[in-house]
């Protein structure tokens, strides 16, 4: 238990290092579009498609980072008041849906990004399955802190 621990700890850094440079770079960004548009009157054509796609980065991304540290808004008020074996059993199977929606994502997140495979983006000429490809590895991290989640429940231990 203390391995996972320890590598779902970080793992969960290191995203959330990636998610501080990403977010950086997207304030940077959409602060030289304004700065370009408005003051210089001449706009970037890319800086859009740019924040566009680090938005999206951020925010499967930054789902891992929630599951992790527990921050997703849930409705408890009926598991609270359950005796706590049922309040397991109700944690478990929360987890095993969210465990199943990580599977989809990766599934089907590798699906969609080899369709789109051999596409580029208008602005900046990337490849469209860079951008579609966070979907994927968000599962996949999702799924190791799911992991963490359901181990910590089924031992007792807290998260």
């Amino acid at each position: 238990m203390h391995r996972l621990n320890t590598f779902c700890h970080r793992l969960n850094r290191i995203v959330e290092g990636l998610l501080f440079g990403m977010g950086l770079t997207m304030a940077a960004i959409v602060a030289a579009q304004v700065f370009f548009r408005y003051v210089l009157n001449a706009s970037l054509f890319w800086s859009e498609e740019a924040a566009r796609y680090l938005l999206v980065w951020l925010t499967f991304l930054g789902a891992t980072t929630a599951y992790y540290r527990g921050s997703h808004p849930g409705i408890d008020a009926l598991t609270r008041r359950l005796p706590p074996r049922f309040q397991r059993v109700s944690a478990v199977a929360a987890h095993g849906t969210a465990a199943g929606l990580a599977m989809v994502m990766i599934v089907y997140g590798i699906r969609f990004a080899w369709f789109v495979r051999l596409q580029i983006t208008p602005a900046l000429s990337l490849p469209k399955w860079l951008v579609f490809g966070v979907i994927p590895v968000a599962g996949l991290l999702l799924l190791i802190q799911i992991s963490r989640c359901i181990a910590h429940t089924l031992t007792g231990e807290r998260a």
